[in-house]
């Protein structure tokens, strides 16, 4: 009564199927009552969840910003694709005039219709992810904390978009969506938080490839270039960077075959300390040429709430300092992807996609076409090239492809028969607890179909559970199937990294088959070496 003596008000919704059947045989006796049918999303795969996002009714906030397009009771995309795309999924409300007498009684159509106008409904969507794949990258993300981002690199097509844990879309759905609603939103896990677009991480090791690149382009080193590791990089008066082997005389390819952290702190220097300029002049030329990848800005993906990464100005290392006669001894940890550096998973993944590109890449993007004429955005065609030459990839390609393809690779394990697989492990150090494990890789090495970052936090090794991960998706894409052992596989799924429980390392049960047997022992074997 307080709403209106004569408009009719919602009094109760979404009535399940047996309560309303039980109140049609009643509804005559409650004059007055009536129900209205309303249409309700139904997910039948149950997967993507944070990539579709979730509806749920207008405020009186978004009423009033949208100039009273929505009333009471409608529904607006509150996340994902559902918010993104209101504006073309919303479509256009129909209107119908009718004359009422004051006691709100129907009395015809007023004009005979003539000022009434016809509803129109919104556009379709097509989507650019792969189904099979999606639901494969959640399955091999179970019990694990992060994400799994997959790039076509020729057009920007987000192939996968997988962040762990997942959730049912379905909980978003019918009476009990409040509660459900709360539930996730108290998970320690975070269900909700889209980590592929809003997660910040130091790259690590996979780093090493933009420095590679960008110094190879300012002209600080070449593809012949030899650094001496002795196992670690000295820099100022006592200070030490730490490497993983005494790696001797090393090349670039070899850098990146061996993640050689020395090499690093080595090209980090020349490129802020000998180039004839003030080391903070060029840390600044250096941090620009890094934000050309994408790196430190929001790629501009079609989901709300995207991060930009971090990359600090060399305003913030002055301010830090009290002087800008710092170098690159104050921040060498940025030349091996570590210190004050953030970068999203879909930043590494276009990364990727950069380089199997040999230079440039296009808007990564969830939505490839809109409406029944498949419009695609023009922003989407538009190739972004990053400033390298694309003969500078070549070296830096080739100690990628040794990482996965050659024995003393840190990616070895992952190799794929017959694909030439060009990967980056990383072991990100993490303050909070144990290392997050990531891999980045793009494959084939020629015509690449497929780019792709995975992170899975407090795992460790990144060849040890990103780099399977990376490559079962790979072979998946690929191939349509998986050749590898069902050890390796069950192996990557029966891992978990949840928090509060113990960490579970499967070793794989030994084939009498001999080719499969050799093939787990490896796996065995490696496994031990990582731990050592």
């Amino acid at each position: 009564n307080n709403y209106s003596r004569y408009k009719a008000s919602l009094f109760e919704k979404q009535l399940s199927a047996v309560t309303w059947a039980a109140l049609q045989e009643k509804i005559f006796e409650f004059p007055g009552f009536y129900e209205q049918k309303r249409s309700v999303r139904y997910y039948p795969d149950s997967t993507a969840a944070q990539f579709l996002g979730y509806i749920g009714e207008v405020n009186d906030k978004e009423i009033e910003k949208f100039n009273g397009f929505y009333t009471q009771g409608d529904y607006i995309g509150k996340s994902g694709i559902e918010k993104s795309y209101e504006d073309l999924l919303r479509g256009q409300r129909g209107v119908k005039n009718i004359m009422v007498d004051v006691h709100n009684r129907e009395q015809g159509s007023f004009f005979e219709g003539k000022y009434d106008t016809t509803a129109v409904s919104g556009d379709k969507l097509i989507s650019s992810l792969d189904k099979k794949l999606q639901l494969f990258g959640e399955k091999l993300m179970n019990n694990k904390i992060g994400s799994v981002v997959a790039i076509e690199p020729s057009t920007g097509e987000i192939l996968a978009f997988v962040s762990s844990p997942k959730y049912d879309p379905n909980m978003m759905v019918g009476r009990e969506r409040g509660n459900n609603y709360m539930l996730l939103l108290k998970d320690p896990s975070k269900p909700m938080f889209i980590r592929p677009t809003q997660a910040e991480y130091p790259p690590g090791s996979i780093f090493k490839v933009v420095n590679a690149l960008i110094a190879q382009q300012f002209g600080s080193v070449n593809e012949k270039t030899i650094f001496h590791c002795p196992g670690g990089y000295r820099y100022g008066s006592k200070g030490f960077m730490g490497c993983t082997h005494v790696h001797g005389s090393i090349s670039l390819e070899r850098s990146i075959e061996g993640s050689c952290n020395t090499y690093y702190g080595h090209i980090y220097n020349r490129m802020i300390d000998k180039t004839g300029l003030k080391p903070s002049v060029a840390y600044t030329r250096w941090r620009e040429a890094v934000m050309k990848f994408g790196i430190g800005e929001a790629l501009g993906i079609d989901l709300p709430a995207e991060r930009n990464g971090l990359i600090p100005s060399a305003e913030f290392y002055t301010k830090r300092w009290g002087s800008d006669k710092w170098g690159s001894s104050f921040n060498i940890s940025l030349s091996i992807g570590q210190g004050e550096l953030g970068i999203t998973p879909l930043q590494m993944a276009n990364v990727m996609a950069i380089v199997a590109n040999r230079g440039f890449y296009y808007k990564p993007h969830l939505i490839k076409a809109i409406g029944e004429e498949k419009v695609v955005k023009k922003e989407y065609t538009i190739k972004n090239n990053v400033g390298i030459d694309s003969k500078y990839f070549e070296p830096v390609i080739e100690g990628m492809s040794k990482v996965v393809n050659s024995t003393s690779g840190t990616g070895y394990y992952s190799r794929i028969s017959d694909i030439e697989l060009c990967g980056k492990t990383g072991t990100v150090q993490n303050p909070h607890g144990a290392d997050h494990s990531v891999f980045v890789a793009f494959a084939p090495r020629h015509n690449p179909k497929i780019a792709i970052a995975v992170v899975v936090e407090n795992a460790g090794y990144g060849s040890t559970w990103s780099a399977p991960i990376a490559s079962l998706m790979i072979e998946q894409y690929l191939r349509d199937s998986i050749t590898r052992p069902k050890a390796y596989v069950d192996r990557i799924l029966q891992g978990n990294f949840m928090p509060g429980q113990k960490k579970q390392v499967v070793k794989p049960k030994v084939n009498k088959d001999s080719t499969k047997q050799a093939s787990t022992q490896s796996l065995v074997a490696l496994i031990k070496k990582e731990n050592e």
